[in-house]
């Protein structure tokens, strides 16, 4: 498989990138191919402007763009890495989807619309928080978080099947998860397109008629 990696993060030392090496490294042990996009370092302008709102009359987007949609055809998997800031990806990270998935290439703009334009390929999301799980689950965050991004984001991405996955207590090396975590980031590098615990999109919960509430269907 051919894989598109896109990171976020300013600080190339940072734990956010140690997991994406290890991603990397687990999907080469398997024999697949990974195209790395780094979004602070390849200086990507993640700012929607005027030029961008004209997506929506059907005039083609602009190149830096159309670059980064080449690289998601291109691909047969992806990974998404970036930590939560104030319980949201980074501001670049938002950018970076405003701006590629595209009305016309990711998504119809019609009203109500569902699903992708896409073809489907797995995806999976590694998302850093500095909070414990104690924290998160104290107000329920991961899981609206996870509903959120399902179905408000990557359900319009073709990203089928997603697994979302939330690495608390990131911050603080010492008695922290980070062995753990890069070990899970590796795993899922070697198993990306064989993830038994990965979801599919909304589409086929909503052929099946299922309950997709956000306390269901919501891997740890």
């Amino acid at each position: 498989m051919h894989i598109l990696l896109v990171i976020c993060h300013p600080n190339q030392e940072s734990f956010t990138h140690a997991i994406a090496d290890q991603v990397i490294k687990g999907a080469q042990s398997k024999g697949h191919t990974v195209k790395v996009i780094d979004l602070y370092r390849d200086g990507f302008n993640p700012v929607f402007t005027s030029r961008d709102w004209e997506q929506f009359e059907g005039v083609p987007m602009p190149d830096d763009v159309l670059e980064q949609q080449r690289f998601v055809e291109e691909s047969d998997a992806v990974f998404l890495i970036f930590p939560i800031w104030w319980y949201q990806m980074p501001a670049v990270m938002k950018g970076w989807l405003d701006r590629v998935w595209s009305a016309g290439w990711c998504y119809k703009s019609e009203r109500d619309p569902e699903g992708s334009l896409l073809s489907h390929r797995p995806c999976t999301v590694f998302a850093l928080a500095g909070a414990t799980s104690r924290q998160l689950d104290r107000w329920g965050y991961d899981k609206q978080i996870h509903h959120l991004w399902r179905y408000g984001i990557f359900g319009y991405c073709g990203f089928e099947p997603l697994r979302i996955t939330i690495l608390d207590d990131c911050s603080y090396p010492e008695g922290g998860k980070h062995a753990k975590h890069l070990q899970t980031a590796f795993q899922a590098g070697e198993n990306i397109g064989h993830d038994p615990e990965a979801l599919p999109g909304i589409k086929p919960f909503l052929d099946k008629g299922l309950n997709i509430r956000g306390d269901r269907y919501v891997e740890g």
